[in-house]
């Protein structure tokens, strides 16, 4: 379009035609495209040649990034299929240690030895502990794992006698397989199903269809809001129960994501197969004590609160003066005849249904574990009339001083210094995310999943992907040794403005694509497509 035709259309005219910038935007995400790439600059060790390439950003928010998002939540679908149904335990086994590995652990044994024998005659260990403390950082970086010497937190040994108010869990002696049972039909076939189940939390209040209160004065926001803080704790506590009572190591890969009314509920992938009332039993049985101090009394507010003494590196109380408890002086504080904060619980109501390995019900199972995986825990059921605002509101107003954590800044309103006190906390303004309105209280992850689901990690999975691309298209995997990376500064002059990489986004997506298709139609046998794999006509 020349300037003197644009010059003629009217305002209404220009403004209804499409913004270049957001085209190229569009295009990208339709291409599988990140639309937030980061570009580094990566430089070939033998032939010292520098050049720009683009990262995806790899969020996993489809408000930040679709694409990346979208692969975030595939790559979780692929995790949750490949463990769900496996006929065989996964192997993990550890590799044996090489020469310079054992020889590590000999030099951390002798230093250990002369360590403790300084200590024993009383002499200072100041710098046979630093010299230790350098060790262990080597034998890590030689290839080992973990500690020689794990560090043992101090622990309060709290009466384990169970509640009253709950039924008794029996207890099986738990055998190391990971499987599930093997069933035989009367005609010789066999089948190992497995189980999708899902929790609820209890009910607070009776709720409309639209999940708000049906009466706002009666609903207890409270006890919504603490159950929402602890949900994390009180799923691995079931777990752990469910465990012990069937008699196996149970495998599961869970998603955690709210209900209609805002409260958490957890969709569970099991490996392996238990009974309704047994389920029904050890869901009854479960729950979690939060042993924190009491916050039935609130003794600051408003203006008065507690002030930070930068010489004792504490918080005072504004009037007397005095130091207030510090968290492990109000824990000791609770007695064994105290009630703990809250005792968390799951609901009556329960689901679980059997799936077999390959039908159409696990396909439909993974969709629901991944279905919101994508969203902001609010977002899932976003609200749409005043009555959802406003009880999303009310939720907020509930968790806004309620704490969190042991570190969390509303402890100060109790009398208590958070754990790790700091200055410049304020009651009301902590920054842990389960506070902030998007999380709805739960500040667990999203996806929970056993360590022995399918034998790998999430990067092995995403390997695995890679490793299919790249057999797909007939190319072979670079050597990662060979390459130096580091950022581009945006003051560099190879430094790319966000339009540019979406430019080279779209580009190389649409390259990629068309290679991948040329790939698959040559693997079928087809005749070549009349496009090569840079887009020109031959």
């Amino acid at each position: 379009m020349t300037d003197a035709a644009r010059r003629n259309k009217t305002r209404a005219q220009r403004l209804s035609m499409p913004l270049a910038r957001d085209v190229v935007k569009d295009m990208a995400i339709e291409h599988g495209g990140c639309i937030r790439p980061i570009q580094l600059r990566r430089t070939d060790l033998a032939t010292g040649r520098t050049e720009p390439v683009l990262v995806p950003c790899g969020h996993t928010l489809a408000s930040v990034c679709p694409a990346c998002s979208e692969r975030a939540k595939n790559l979780r679908a692929a995790q949750c299929r490949e463990g769900w149904h496996l006929e065989q335990e996964p192997v993990i086994e550890p590799d044996d240690p090489t020469d310079e590995q054992m020889w590590w652990i000999r030099t951390r044994a002798d230093a250990q030895d002369l360590r403790d024998a300084a200590q024993a005659s009383g002499e200072g260990t100041d710098g046979w502990d630093a010299e230790l403390s350098q060790l262990d950082d080597e034998i890590n970086n030689a290839g080992m794992r973990g500690r020689v010497l794990p560090a043992r937190p101090h622990r309060r040994h709290r009466s384990t006698r169970r509640r009253q108010d709950a039924p008794p869990l029996p207890k099986r002696p738990v055998d190391p397989r990971t499987v599930g049972k093997t069933y035989t039909t009367t005609d010789g076939k066999t089948f190992r199903p497995s189980l999708f189940i899902t929790l609820t939390c209890p009910s607070y209040g009776r709720v409309k269809s639209d999940g708000t209160p049906a009466n706002p004065a009666e609903y207890d926001y409270l006890a919504a809001a603490r159950d929402a803080l602890h949900f994390a704790a009180l799923f691995d506590r079931f777990m752990q129960n469910l465990r012990r009572f069937v008699g196996y190591d149970i495998q599961y890969f869970a998603a955690v994501e709210p209900q209609r009314r805002i409260a958490p509920h957890v969709h569970i992938a099991m490996r392996g197969t238990v009974s309704r009332a047994e389920l029904r039993e050890v869901i009854a049985a479960t729950y979690h004590q939060v042993w924190w101090p009491s916050t039935d009394t609130v003794r600051f507010d408003g203006a008065r609160l507690p002030v930070w003494d930068e010489d004792s590196a504490t918080y005072l109380d504004p009037d007397t003066g005095e130091v207030l408890p510090t968290w492990d002086e109000a824990l000791d504080a609770i007695g064994d005849q105290d009630e703990p904060l809250h005792v968390a619980r799951f609901g009556d109501r329960f689901d679980a249904q059997g799936v077999l390995a390959g039908s159409k019900d696990a396909s439909r199972c993974i969709g629901y574990l991944t279905k919101y995986l994508t969203k902001h825990v609010a977002d899932c059921h976003a609200a749409q009339t005043d009555d959802q605002v406003r009880h999303a509101d009310r939720l907020a107003d509930a968790l806004r001083y309620e704490p969190c954590s042991p570190t969390c800044a509303n402890w100060l309103l109790y009398g208590v210094q958070p754990k790790n006190a700091r200055p410049h906390m304020r009651p009301g303004a902590c920054k842990g995310k389960a506070h902030r309105r998007e999380y709805l209280g739960y500040g667990g992850r999203r996806v929970v999943v056993s360590r022995k689901w399918s034998g790998k990690t999430l990067s092995d999975h995403r390997a695995d992907r890679k490793n299919w691309l790249l057999q797909t298209l007939g190319l072979s995997a670079t050597d990662p040794g060979r390459y130096a990376w580091e950022p581009v500064a945006p003051g560099d002059r190879d430094h790319m403005s966000i339009p540019q990489r979406l430019l080279h986004v779209v580009a190389d997506r649409i390259r990629w694509q068309q290679a991948l298709t040329e790939a698959r139609r040559r693997a079928e046998g087809l005749p070549r497509d009349d496009l090569s794999a840079t887009g020109e006509a031959e």
